[in-house]
């Protein structure tokens, strides 16, 4: 199938093979999210198989972000110019490797290493099914469709909390983690095999003659796109503003907020992630809808603005208060998984001042700061909680107090807050 496109391409925007490119670029993005969240329900396998404490542990799980964000923004001007198929189904295979060397690891530097490579083959799904997403279907729908590949990836962040606790009670996490291999080489094969970059052009490929490659341009207008997003303000603004509202999911849902309720609540792992995937239930549901509502009225700073107020509140809330019954820490979780999901609507934002041959590189910058809030704020909060830390050990490894937990999470509010401030001055 040729990956062409003219004028008569517009009559298969939103077709079902569109629906069908998108969703397996959206599986990638899950893929990437399900090992973004992972580390939530191994937190005292971890430490104690490695014999680590929570800064490190933090580090760990951050290892993950930091070739994420640093590869956001080359990838932006790359997927404008090579397209989605070969990265994305490359890089999920590497992301595949990284899991089975994770799994085998028995020291920390290969465990980090590990990480390092799912970080790397991760970086590509959701930047990819946005850029595929723009081309397969009308603008109009774009917003959309960044919530719903948010949908999907939190969704998969779903499956990796108590489902996966519970198969890491029966099978330990290594042998979870050879799985997650396996089957991210499966996802790697379907994508070369159903994925294409472009609806397909009403002109036979036969009388289509393949356009020569331009290498000097094209680097040159990868260096043009990122050096127009890195230089505008506005789009800086817009990042800063959407890291703030991911932070909490990332740095809760993602590491922390799982050992906390079984700490301030007694629960058992399987529990306590169940709960704290209600965050994330959040955010699947609030990301397709928020993204629907601004399509339709197009107010984004609206959203953002509204979104962080109830962030900032519902944090506040979680640091301050002194430990209340365990539906309303829930409660609280679950309206700051919805709150914050309309973050996906600082893309639309982004992009609509933004001439078209630069948007993926505008969205590279949104989103790689939009991960790399996990990035800063997992091993932060971990190194608040090494030094708030009594000494005390629970089977090998470190047992933090309650009041631990919560005067570490005021990083996670005092973020939020300097997220509104930002967002307030938006254009």
């Amino acid at each position: 199938m040729p990956d062409h496109q003219d004028k008569n391409t517009t009559a298969k925007l939103g077709s079902s093979q569109a629906w069908l490119v998108w969703s397996f670029a959206a599986m990638a993005f899950g893929y990437a999210f399900f090992h973004r969240v992972a580390p939530s329900v191994m937190v005292t396998d971890l430490m104690s198989d490695f014999a680590i404490g929570g800064a490190v542990l933090g580090t760990l799980s951050a290892l993950y972000f930091y070739p994420y964000v640093l590869l956001q923004i080359p990838l932006g001007g790359l997927l404008d110019v090579i397209g989605t198929r070969y990265l994305l189904s490359s890089a999920i295979a590497f992301a595949a490797a990284g899991s089975i060397l994770f799994g085998i690891s028995t020291t920390i530097e290969v465990a980090y290493l590990g990480r390092i490579f799912i970080g790397i083959g991760s970086s590509v799904g959701f930047l990819g099914s946005l850029a595929l997403a723009a081309k397969w279907f009308p603008v109009h729908h774009f917003s959309l469709l960044a919530g719903l590949t948010m949908f999907v990836g939190l969704t998969s962040g779903m499956l990796a909390q108590a489902p996966l606790a519970i198969l890491v009670d029966w099978f330990g996490w290594r042998n979870c983690m050879w799985s997650l291999g396996i089957a991210g080489l499966v996802l790697a094969l379907l994508i070369l095999i159903f994925v294409r970059n472009t609806p397909p052009s009403s002109i036979p490929a036969a009388s289509i003659k393949p356009a020569k490659k331009d290498h000097g341009k094209s680097l040159r207008q990868i260096k043009t796109g990122l050096a127009y997003a890195a230089s505008t303000l506005e789009v800086w603004k817009v990042a800063i503003a959407a890291s703030t509202m991911s932070g909490p999911m990332l740095t809760l849902g993602g590491l922390w907020g799982t050992p906390y309720l079984m700490r301030a609540y007694d629960l058992q792992r399987p529990e306590a992630a169940f709960l704290m995937s209600l965050m994330l239930i959040g955010w699947a549901l609030g990301a397709p809808a928020s993204g629907w509502l601004s399509d339709r009225f197009g107010h984004r700073k609206l959203f953002l603005n509204f979104g962080l107020s109830i962030l900032c509140v519902c944090m506040g809330l979680v640091v301050f208060l002194p430990l209340p019954p365990l539906w309303i820490t829930v409660f609280l979780f679950v309206v700051a998984g919805i709150s914050g999901s309309s973050m996906t609507t600082a893309f639309a934002h982004a992009r609509e001042g933004t001439p078209p041959e630069f948007a993926s590189s505008v969205t590279g910058i949104v989103n790689s700061m939009t991960v790399a809030s996990g990035a800063v704020l997992q091993p932060l909060v971990g190194l608040a909680l090494d030094y708030l830390w009594d000494g005390t050990l629970a089977n090998g490894a470190r047992s933090y107090s309650t009041a631990d937990f919560q005067w570490s999470f005021s990083i996670i509010f005092a973020s939020t807050l300097i997220g509104l401030i930002v967002s307030l001055r938006l254009k």
